[in-house]
């Protein structure tokens, strides 16, 4: 099985929770229709991978992602991820009305930093991703249509969730191609204060 760190210590997730469709600006540039209620799927441990791999095959896009670990029902720490996607697959399994596993779940689908235990107010939370130092994507609280607390309330209603589970809460505008030898960062801020950075070079 494969694992997360947390604050120095490996944690082993039973599943990554995924919201997809919770950023306007995000459902606009993909030209998708804004959704009724919260858009979520899973993706398995054996996404879990601490590189960040560029398409062989087929393109993958970055999704950068403000992401939480639950314990005893809570969000206790956050860190940040990438939701990697194939979205040539993506596109064409929608097209068909059919599942998304084969472009969401592939294995290193789900790169995260490292977590840190949090006890602020989540709403002073925002998220950032440059790319070869240049601010790609940027997004906060305040622009999630669902919350990360309604999220895990939502989910909670027909999911179990084990502690050390990850909840991925959905990527603002600013999406795009993995390209290898790209220089990432990811940062998650509580107010001024950084609390999460990790940099990935893309393999």
């Amino acid at each position: 099985m494969k694992s997360i760190v947390l604050d120095g210590q490996a944690v082993t997730p039973s599943k990554i929770i995924c919201i997809g469709r919770n950023y306007v600006g995000h459902i606009e540039e993909l030209n998708n229709e804004v959704p009724e209620e919260p858009v979520i799927f899973l993706k398995p441990n054996s996404s879990i991978a601490k590189d960040a791999c560029s398409g062989t095959d087929t393109p993958v896009h970055y999704e950068g992602e403000m992401c939480f670990v639950v314990k005893d029902g809570k969000l206790s720490a956050v860190g940040f991820g990438l939701d990697l996607t194939k979205r040539e697959v993506q596109s064409r399994l929608k097209k068909k009305g059919l599942p998304w596993e084969r472009a969401k779940c592939f294995d290193g689908s789900a790169v995260f930093s490292d977590f840190v235990n949090f006890d602020g107010e989540l709403s002073d939370l925002r998220m950032e991703l440059s790319i070869n130092g240049e601010l790609i994507q940027q997004a906060g609280y305040e622009l999630m249509m669902n919350k990360p607390e309604d999220i895990l309330q939502e989910v909670s209603t027909f999911l179990s969730l084990e502690d050390g589970d990850v909840i991925m809460t959905g990527t603002p505008k600013g999406v795009g191609v993995l390209n290898a030898g790209d220089k990432f960062a990811g940062s998650i801020y509580s107010g001024n204060d950084r609390v999460i950075y990790q940099e990935w070079t893309i393999v």
